[in-house]
């Protein structure tokens, strides 16, 4: 059994973060991998390498699931974490950044590039994201909010309005186990 990894965010955090010691190298999808620069990142992103699964691995005790993406400046794969709002088959990537002032780099990697990669537990599939406005934003805000209650206060401490992705399958592929 593994052990289950839950870091605990810091609320807040404007300082720069230092580059990460490990080097780039490639994804198993063959092209380059750029792990995170920071460090709570990096730890999810190598426990669920390291065992193949999403499972165990939680945020403030909640569940998350693995999104992998192609980095809009540099075109190499990142891989982050979000919380496991799933709702029949399809997924909700919610761009909090935990209530900081700006979107995470991700957000601008999704609207240039919607095609990514969800693991959940120890299946991986493909999923094209699309951003969700009006009543269909406010019907997944409600399950991301079921989901982790904290979106609920990184809304009321930010200045902007969190964007959601709905993250649907593709019919590319099927599932694959890791």
């Amino acid at each position: 059994m593994t052990a289950n990894v839950d870091t605990r965010r810091p609320r807040r955090r404007h300082d720069p973060v230092a580059p990460s010691p490990r080097s780039v190298g490639p994804d198993r999808s063959g092209d380059e991998y750029a792990p995170s620069a920071l460090d709570w990142v990096r730890d999810h992103v190598e426990q669920i390498l390291r065992t193949g699964t999403t499972d165990g691995v939680t945020m403030n005790g909640h569940p998350t699931v693995l999104m992998s993406y192609r980095g809009v400046k540099t075109g190499k794969i990142r891989k982050t974490p979000v919380m496991r709002v799933e709702h029949e088959g399809r997924y909700a990537a919610v761009a909090s950044n935990g209530a900081q002032p700006t979107n995470p780099q991700w957000y601008a990697a999704l609207r240039a590039e919607p095609a990514v990669e969800l693991q959940d537990g120890p299946m991986t599939r493909r999923y094209r994201a699309r951003e969700v406005f009006g009543a269909e934003k406010s019907r997944w805000w409600r399950r991301a909010v079921h989901a982790f209650p904290d979106y609920a206060t990184y809304q009321r401490d930010t200045d902007r309005r969190i964007p959601v992705f709905v993250l649907e399958p593709t019919d590319e592929n099927e599932p694959t186990a890791n």
